[in-house]
């Protein structure tokens, strides 16, 4: 019942948010990703600031992430990155007249890249929590985030009430981690009942060969790894409901300012809606 609870909580302080579809994991080491030229500014759009802006290489806008979280960040065939917030930082960048430069590695080390001096910010399927705000500062929301269970066909988990006693797969630094690890006094199911794996293919893989009960993760990278290993099925109840956004290494105020000013311009302008729509499209 205090998981419900904090579900409903969840929902309710984000009815009126934005409703954009949502989404975390990956590689190695920092590689760049395509960009191209910055566009002429507008009356309306912030101008082209470059190396002005306090980043860590002049003229680049350096993004840590985990390529492994379908539909925002992924590898392509050819090595490259694509995905929702690969293709919306690529534009926030240009808006800046930056070049975007992609960090592919795992999600904790991403999320904690900022504050450590190794990116400029980490867009990730992020989202906003009091843990993170120690170190980190965050952009507007630009996207909903819906966690969800994924359990095998015939299971005899067939609501969020039966996850009680069973072994939970997550992966590791992610809130679907932080909810389900939590004490039961707190909502959660304990640490002895939660497996963090380092990317959500892993702990699919887990749940493939039986090691783990069912997996808690993101709704749409959850349909992706659903779509591609049969016997697999998504619950019909949320698990919980957050917001993501762009993160920056706490106090670095002019970065934010500048990243939030082009966000908003490509949410206002319906840009970002478009991006989710070529990525998620409509059942």
């Amino acid at each position: 019942m205090k998981h419900m609870k904090k579900m409903l909580c969840l929902a309710l302080g984000l009815t009126m948010s934005l409703t954009l579809l949502s989404a975390c994991s990956g590689g190695g080491t920092a590689s760049p990703s395509p960009s191209a030229s910055a566009p002429s500014p507008s009356a309306s759009a912030p101008a082209p600031t470059g190396a002005v802006l306090p980043t860590i290489e002049a003229g680049k806008l350096i993004m840590s992430t985990n390529a492994a979280f379908p539909p925002y960040e992924m590898v392509t065939d050819a090595g490259g990155f694509e995905g929702i917030d690969v293709e919306i930082a690529t534009k926030i960048a240009e808006k800046l007249g930056l070049e975007l430069e992609i960090l592919d590695i795992d999600f904790t080390p991403a999320v904690n890249a900022p504050a450590e001096g190794k990116s400029d910010m980490c867009m990730a399927g992020l989202t906003v929590n009091d843990e993170r705000k120690v170190n980190l500062d965050f952009s507007t929301t630009y996207a909903t985030g819906i966690q969800v269970v994924i359990v095998p066909e015939g299971s005899e988990i067939t609501t969020i009430e039966d996850l009680d006693g069973k072994l939970i797969g997550t992966q590791a630094g992610t809130t679907g981690y932080n909810y389900c690890s939590a004490s039961p006094e707190d909502g959660g199911y304990g640490e002895d009942a939660v497996i963090a794996y380092d990317n959500g293919a892993i702990a699919v893989q887990a749940l493939l060969a039986g090691k783990v009960d069912c997996v808690v993760i993101d709704n749409m990278p959850a349909q992706e790894y659903v779509k591609a290993n049969t016997g697999l099925k998504i619950l019909d109840t949320e698990f919980a409901v957050e917001d993501y956004a762009i993160a920056v290494k706490k106090g670095n105020t002019e970065l934010l300012t500048a990243i939030d000013g082009a966000l908003d311009e490509l949410i206002a302008d319906g840009i970002v809606q478009s991006v989710v729509d070529k990525y998620i499209t409509a059942d």
